[in-house]
């Protein structure tokens, strides 16, 4: 009853929509200084040093606030429309995802391919019922593990052949960014062109996303936003995430960056499943599929073909939109939401400062959901609870 009230409430609000761009002479909905009072707050509570909130639909941005700073650094600049952040896990969604259903959608590859049908060298090491859709879904049974410095592509898959599975294919959810490195290899071994170029080529640039590449280069690196390397230091233009530096930047799990004014056109290209601009990179049945739930267990967890929809991940749904929204979140601090039912998306990209308070930090995104929410929606606010994430100390 409550998804129907909502889908009504969302026709009357954007059957004729106004969009509001962040130079836009028209005022942002009413509501949206609770969302920046909370971005303060982060702050001021050290989760952030600064970022980026972007809500909208799919004929573009409703409601932008720009806060903070690059970098915790004293002579840093603020952030701006234009700063580029490390996407870190969202690059599964975003780039190789996409990658591998464009290539079942050409006929290239099947779902349900057998791995070992593109990764011969895991024949006869007990992996000859693990499928690429085991692969997307984090069911592969597959874990994660050190990679070596010397070849960590090679290691990756033997690491992989030698492993033994953590139960039956397709049974069980476990989170695994050596499932989305297998992928991106198996995009380059389908196509012979590596991740980062056949995404560039098939929908990046069509989607005019100008900004999100893997291999940030050093012209760009001061529009870069920091994130924190082993030591605790911020560093620019160069992947947090240690294993996709190991693979030279490229990889299926990590190395994306990109603007949040990109994020919003790939989410919008989601919205109009497919097609962006009169501009389609993905058909309609592909993105339908990629978006319906393929796992679930028991209610706990339910995760698409790469994008999680329920599990212990998805806190950036926030309370208020629907069970069919899906989206993902990344270890630097980044996450998107896409809730098709309302025609709504959520992108928020920051700089982390400290990743020990994961409680506070999940509570923070699905804050920030439920605020726009409540923003887009002021008519079932009531429905929903008041956003609080506590102090960090309390955390």
């Amino acid at each position: 009853m409550l998804s129907r009230k909502i889908l009504v409430i969302a026709l009357i609000l954007f059957g004729s929509l106004t969009v509001f761009a962040g130079d836009s002479p028209y005022a942002p909905p009413a509501g949206g200084e609770a969302i920046g009072r909370l971005m303060e707050r982060a702050m001021h509570d050290g989760l952030v040093a600064g970022g980026i909130v972007l809500v909208g639909n799919r004929h573009g941005t409703i409601y932008e606030h720009v806060f903070g700073k690059q970098s915790s650094l004293p002579d840093s600049p603020p952030v701006t429309s234009s700063t580029i952040f490390d996407i870190a896990s969202l690059t599964k969604v975003i780039a190789t995802t996409p990658a591998v259903m464009r290539l079942a959608e050409e006929g290239r590859l099947s779902l349900v391919d057998p791995l070992v049908r593109w990764f011969p060298e895991f024949a006869g090491h007990g992996k000859d019922d693990v499928l690429v859709v085991h692969l997307l879904t984090h069911t592969s049974g597959l874990d994660d593990f050190s990679l070596s410095s010397a070849d960590p592509l090679q290691s990756a898959i033997s690491g992989v052949a030698a492993q033994k599975l953590k139960g039956e294919p397709g049974n069980r959810f476990r989170y695994a960014d050596i499932n989305f490195i297998l992928l991106g290899e198996l995009v380059r071994r389908v196509t012979g062109s590596t991740l980062d170029r056949y995404a560039a080529d098939a929908f990046l640039r069509p989607l005019g996303m100008k900004d999100t590449a893997f291999l940030p280069g050093p012209a760009i690196a001061e529009r870069c936003a920091a994130t924190l390397d082993g030591s605790g230091g911020p560093h620019f233009g160069t992947v947090q995430d240690p294993l996709a530096r190991l693979l030279g930047g490229v990889a299926g799990h990590a190395g994306l960056f990109g603007t949040a004014s990109d994020l919003a056109l790939f989410c919008r290209m989601i919205l109009g499943e497919g097609e962006l601009n009169g501009r389609r990179v993905l058909e309609e049945r592909t993105v339908r599929q990629m978006t319906a739930p393929y796992f679930s267990r028991g209610g706990k967890v339910t995760r698409g073909l790469g994008w999680d929809m329920a599990s212990p991940f998805s806190s950036p749904r926030g309370e208020g939109f629907s069970e069919e929204s899906f989206g993902h979140t990344g270890y630097s601090g980044g996450s998107i939401w896409i809730d098709p039912r309302t025609d709504t998306y959520v992108i928020f990209l920051s700089v982390r400062l400290d990743h020990r308070h994961t409680k506070a930090f999940s509570q923070l995104r699905s804050d920030l959901s439920t605020l726009a929410f409540r923003m887009l929606f002021p008519d079932l606010r009531e429905l929903v609870e008041t956003a609080s994430y506590g102090p960090v100390t309390s955390r």
